[in-house]
């Protein structure tokens, strides 16, 4: 459930950049993550760094379309959200708390959360998403200096790094759990 509630805000800009213009897919994708927001307070769990950022990012991107450059390309857009993705996952490592930690300390308790290899293993697994933006940045600036390219590629190539990224992040925990088994610290149930 919490993967789902993580994706949904970029499975929805995705899905609407295909069949609507950008302002609408964005200010949709930031209402999404809002609710996502909304619903954590809820239950009582803090703002995670990942959803409030996305928040901003498609927000700020909806008004800047709105206001300032409405003839912007779903190209450039999809490049600046990349660019923000990836710049939320460099921040949370370069200030030392990587956006995964937030998800992880739910999930967890307080003394695998207090274990070093907690915080290592969180690292890691934010870096890999890390290179799962970058890697989604880089198929899209394909799509834009090889025209020519079909649509399908640049997808294909989002969806493989979004996948494998998802896939470490379930992996690893287990891995580390049987390579250190008294000092693993990883999160568990994801």
């Amino acid at each position: 459930m919490m993967v789902f509630l993580i994706l949904v805000p970029y499975a929805a800009l995705t899905l609407l950049m295909l069949v609507t213009s950008p302002v609408p897919s964005l200010l949709a994708a930031a209402a999404i993550c809002l609710t996502v927001i909304g619903y954590d307070v809820l239950r009582g769990r803090a703002i995670k760094l990942l959803g409030a950022g996305s928040a901003i990012l498609f927000a700020s991107l909806g008004g800047y379309l709105m206001l300032v450059d409405p003839g912007l390309s779903p190209s450039a857009v999809k490049l600046a959200v990349d660019c923000g993705m990836l710049a939320i996952a460099l921040l949370s490592l370069a200030i030392r708390f990587p956006f995964t930690l937030q998800y992880a300390r739910e999930v967890v308790d307080a003394q695998t959360a207090g274990l070093p290899g907690f915080l290592t293993a969180n690292y890691i697994i934010t870096a890999v998403w890390a290179l799962a933006f970058l890697l989604m940045l880089m198929a899209n600036v394909l799509m834009i200096y090889l025209p020519g390219m079909p649509l399908w590629s640049g997808l294909a190539i989002a969806f493989a790094a979004r996948n494998t990224a998802l896939y470490f992040t379930r992996w690893y925990p287990r891995y580390r759990r049987a390579k250190f088994p008294s000092s693993a610290g990883v999160l568990s149930g994801s």
